[in-house]
């Protein structure tokens, strides 16, 4: 369940002392100030994803402070991690500070005292106790104040996963948002160990997850490239093909069906999608690693009952709500 909380909705005379307060209310108390005032900029999406707090931040510039005082009224005994989607931020904790651009990611401790400033910015937050971190908390304090460049390995795949959480905050707030909660808190623990050279610390199963949602993770952004194979998934996390299989054996889903079966979900997409009307059902196929019309025609009519050329024409006309299915 998601709720959608916007400044604008308070009157003018009470609405800077009412922004500050829903806004305290995602860290447990803290000072806001923003340059121009609460206007329509400024608006929080909040929600749960199983384990996980997750708060969307749209605002003008300004800056926050939770001090040693609000620290002790109010210990959440939760971290905050959060990333940054748009715009720049300035985070200072511990006596460091961090400057994040789009995509940097950044680990606070709720029980501390912190500043930020930044500008016109949306960041994605999730928080989470304490106790769902592996990690020893005295070795989570040297991770805070510090930026972490969302670029590439697995901060790259946390960062993308976390800007993505707003689209699960109507997820099942049961099995589904369990599963989805956890896949990236684990991905988390792992990111962070790795940034401190503490993986082997996490418990085998954690480091198993993680692994199966970076091969997953991989897979996913190298669908259009036709060397993607369980044997190159493999090779670009270091471990043995039969490994690999093991791994995914719990899923019910070999490699090499998953890859077959998000090739072919892209496929569908493109076929159904307007703007790519006039390109050819062979174009479509290849631009996503299937580059043989003939077993693009068959493992797509196996999967959607229909050849591609067919399935288009007979599914074409949905509406881009139905697009989206």
């Amino acid at each position: 369940m998601r709720t959608l909380l916007r400044a604008v909705a308070e009157p003018r005379a009470t609405r800077a002392a009412y922004w500050n307060e829903v806004v305290a209310g995602c860290l447990g108390g803290l000072d806001l100030r923003l340059d121009d005032g609460p206007d329509d900029r400024d608006e929080l999406l909040i929600g749960t994803v199983g384990p996980l707090q997750v708060a969307v931040s749209r605002s003008g510039p300004g800056e926050a402070t939770r001090t040693a005082a609000h620290a002790r009224r109010e210990d959440p005994g939760r971290y905050a991690l959060f990333v940054q989607a748009e715009g720049l931020t300035v985070s200072e904790q511990d006596g460091r500070v961090a400057r994040f651009a789009p995509g940097d990611i950044g680990i606070c401790d709720l029980s501390r005292p912190l500043h930020c400033a930044y500008s016109e910015r949306r960041a994605v937050m999730l928080s989470y106790p304490k106790a769902l971190s592996p990690l020893p908390e005295h070795r989570v304090a040297d991770l805070t104040g510090v930026g972490i460049p969302g670029s590439d390995g697995t901060a790259a795949l946390v960062s993308g996963l976390v800007r993505q959480l707003p689209e699960h905050l109507d997820a099942d707030d049961g099995a589904s948002g369990a599963r989805i909660g956890t896949a990236i808190l684990d991905l988390v623990n792992v990111g962070l160990a790795a940034r401190l050279d503490q993986e082997r610390t996490l418990p085998v199963e954690t480091r198993t997850r993680a692994l199966l949602h970076r091969c997953r993770g991989f897979i996913e952004s190298h669908l259009a490239d036709t060397a993607l194979t369980p044997a190159a998934v493999a090779a670009a996390h270091h471990i043995s093909l039969r490994y690999l299989h093991r791994l995914f054996e719990p899923t019910g889903e070999s490699v090499a069906a998953l890859i077959r079966s998000r090739r072919l979900d892209r496929c569908r997409r493109d076929l159904l999608d307007p703007s790519l009307q006039d390109r050819p059902v062979a174009a479509i196929g290849a631009r996503w690693g299937l580059t043989s019309p003939a077993h693009f025609n068959r493992v797509f009519k196996l999967q959607f009952g229909l050849p591609p050329a067919e399935y288009r024409t007979v599914h074409g006309a949905w509406d881009g709500n139905r697009l989206a299915l």
